[in-house]
């Protein structure tokens, strides 16, 4: 199987660039993030304490995710329940990053993540894709952008949802996760030695992802991959 593992910070831009890669390839799109989101607000809606380790490890039993695709398009469901959309609000973002460094989080999810790339080709994005959860992966790329870039997109896609936020919040939101995601002991949000880092600073969508297909196009076809017509 192929796979495709795009890291890098929050707002970076990964999970529009990877569910765009996914299609252009016919790959499954995981987005890894998501999962970590529906366990923060499993936690907050319970009144668990996100940052009691012992606590969340402890309520983890009764968390239980599974992932379906409509269109292509992946959706989340928490104890039977479609949560895609209530996993998007800026609150859940800040315990995800929280829940993330649990080292009883990463491994209750572990086996998830790599269970998909195991049985199908996939683009898988998050914090520790090409480090941890798929070191084997053929192509590997940290996706970066400026600080004020990331909080403007943020912003953006919160306003596509009916989530207007201040932009100073958002920076500072970002500022905060970007330090914890980094600084975590259990897998830190750094690039693994063999991606190649591509730098999205300023540049439209398109621009991104046709840099993107070219490294994805170079490092794939040294496996033997072909292109294909792209899903529907």
């Amino acid at each position: 199987m192929f796979a495709v593992a795009i890291d890098g910070p929050s707002g970076a831009g990964k999970s529009t660039l990877a569910r765009r890669l996914a299609k252009e390839l016919g790959f499954i799109y995981v987005d890894t993030g998501a999962l970590y989101r529906a366990i923060g607000l499993y936690m907050t809606k319970q009144g668990v304490d996100c940052a009691n380790a012992e606590a969340v490890a402890a309520s983890l039993p009764a968390v239980h995710l599974s992932l379906t695709y409509e269109q292509g398009v992946q959706q989340v469901f928490l104890n039977g329940v479609n949560v895609s959309k209530e996993i998007r609000q800026p609150a859940i973002s800040m315990v995800a990053s929280v829940v993330s460094a649990i080292p009883a989080v990463r491994a209750f999810l572990f086996e998830t993540q790599r269970g998909i790339a195991a049985t199908h080709h996939v683009v898988m994005d998050g914090r520790d894709i090409g480090t941890v959860i798929l070191p084997q992966a053929q192509v590997k790329i940290f996706l970066i952008s400026s600080v004020e870039d990331r909080a403007l997109r943020r912003c953006q896609e919160l306003a596509e949802k009916g989530m207007e936020t201040p932009y100073e919040k958002v920076l500072a939101d970002i500022i905060e996760r970007d330090r914890r995601d980094a600084t975590r002991k259990t897998a830190p949000a750094v690039a693994a030695k063999d991606a190649v880092r591509l730098d999205n600073s300023g540049l439209a969508f398109e621009e991104t992802l046709a840099r993107a297909m070219a490294i994805v196009s170079e490092k794939l076809s040294a496996f033997g991959w072909q292109p294909t017509k792209a899903a529907d």
